[in-house]
């Protein structure tokens, strides 16, 4: 089936005409025609898909009819990231060339004077996150009662990492009478209990099974060590070594470890880019354009690159950190393999992961095999492995620490060997006139445990207590 039998307008099949698509993707063949008949939609597909396309195409040919008015945009488009908002952005862009529609963009770190302008001169397409919508309501300068279709993107990520409430008080907002669209990839039953709460009578459109993975996407483990220095030493030799990497996405789990391995991998001569949600939006921006155009080959990124950011020719991704959540596993390696495209997914595994491991493999419904050939994590000898811990140094390690007992008791482990001889000797002789019994002193940060001064018959000596201690102290009746 082509696009020209999906009901869309003639401008908007000239703009899919020029991008050089021809046929549509099942989820595309499956939604535009329910979104055209004006009903609630429930797209459920893997990511890589085509969701982003399936309601924009007939957004566009909704909104060749009508004008928006100040500050009441005709639709919202809510996304959970900044990066995806302006992708989707780009969509309306590339397809809406042929048409006249106000497109603004609500996002944070822009300045709200920018934003307000394009709102006073009236939006048919309103693209924001949840936060930076409700600060402009809030102020007063939005209002949203004009709103005829609604678009929730990435649904199981917007209703499951705490977007609920702003959800809910968005959904107020908003006629009842709209139309809702739900697009996601994943969508746990729990999630989906929620859904039914802003759909009304839905069409399911499921062109495959929740979770599932693409099987142009070839997934890999390598295990490693429990040390970060470990695993950063496989991820170099993974990319020094994988074949046919163009480029490659390496996902870490914390913003704090993005920077960490961006720094390293900088360190040891790679071309890298870095991106994670507390940098700047113009850093982000930068960094994401420099990966699109090639500049850089590599981009270290939190969870915030996972979710439908579409960049097609991404040869490799690289979990450094296993995803906790095995929902963020399918959005991770759904970035490769994209478009028909095959792909490479490897995920660095430590004995630690084991447990996040076995719960993606249920997800996914598949077992991840080990790399093998050049993928595969070197073998240490076995003696090796027995004699690493006693070599370590004196970084707090096992080595290090049996040194500084055997230095504090005096049995060696000193710069100058004579010296240290010499102190054997003297704990070894006892000097003359001195009894073998000798008091030892206290040791460091244990009080010496006081001997009783006094028997039963004889007084107790309190010469040694402050004089306020000795005070009568008088009973009250």
């Amino acid at each position: 089936m082509s696009f020209s039998h999906l009901g869309l307008s003639e401008k908007v099949l000239a703009a899919v005409a020029a991008t050089g698509y021809t046929n549509p993707t099942p989820i595309q063949e499956q939604a535009i025609p329910h979104v055209l008949a004006r009903r609630d939609v429930l797209g459920i597909a893997q990511t890589g898909t085509g969701k982003t396309a399936a309601f924009v195409l007939p957004m566009l040919t909704i909104l060749e009819k009508g004008r928006a008015r100040a500050r009441m945009p005709r639709t919202l488009i809510l996304e959970p990231t900044r990066e995806l908002a302006a992708q989707v952005k780009e969509s309306f862009d590339r397809y809406g060339v042929g048409q006249k529609l106000n497109v603004a963009l609500l996002i944070g770190g822009v300045s709200f004077g920018d934003q307000d302008s394009k709102l006073t001169r009236g939006v048919d397409v309103l693209i924001a996150t949840p936060g930076r919508l409700l600060d402009h309501t809030e102020r007063g300068g939005l209002l949203l009662t004009g709103v005829e279709l609604l678009v929730i993107d990435e649904a199981d990520r917007m209703l499951d990492m705490g977007f609920i409430p702003d959800i809910e008080r968005i959904c107020k907002l908003v006629p009842f009478t709209r139309q809702t669209l739900f697009f996601t990839a994943t969508m746990p039953p729990e999630i989906r209990r929620v859904t039914e709460t802003f759909l009304h009578n839905p069409e399911k459109v499921e062109v495959s099974k929740p979770a599932t993975t693409a099987v142009t996407v070839t997934q890999l483990q390598v295990p490693s060590g429990r040390e970060a220095h470990e695993k950063r030493d496989i991820l170099r030799r993974l990319l020094r070594e994988a074949k046919d990497l163009n480029n490659a996405i390496i996902f870490c789990n914390r913003k704090r470890e993005v920077a960490i391995l961006h720094k390293s991998l900088q360190k040891h001569g790679f071309s890298v880019g870095a991106l994670h949600g507390d940098m700047d939006q113009s850093a982000r921006t930068a960094a994401l354009d420099q990966f699109r155009k090639g500049e850089i080959p590599l981009l270290v990124a939190s969870d915030v690159a996972a979710r439908g950011l579409d960049i097609p020719a991404v040869s490799h991704v690289f979990n450094f950190d296993v995803p906790h959540h095995a929902d963020d596993y399918v959005h991770r390696i759904g970035r490769t393999g994209r478009a028909g495209r095959t792909g490479t997914a490897v995920s660095i595994v430590t004995p630690l992961d084991h447990k996040s491991l076995a719960a993606i493999e249920k997800l996914i419904g598949q077992s991840i095999p080990l790399a093998e050939g050049s993928f595969a994590a070197p073998e240490e000898p076995a003696a090796a492995r027995e004699e690493r811990p006693r070599q370590r140094g004196h970084d707090g390690s096992r080595g290090g620490r049996k040194r500084r007992r055997e230095q504090d008791a005096g049995h060696g482990g000193g710069r100058n060997p004579a010296h240290t001889s010499q102190s054997r000797v003297a704990q070894t002789r006892e000097a003359p006139g001195t009894p073998s019994s000798a008091p030892k002193p206290p040791s460091i940060g244990r009080p010496a445990e006081p001997k009783p001064s006094h028997t039963a018959s004889e007084p107790a000596d309190h010469s040694h207590l402050p004089a306020f201690l000795l005070r009568p102290v008088r009973a009250r009746v």
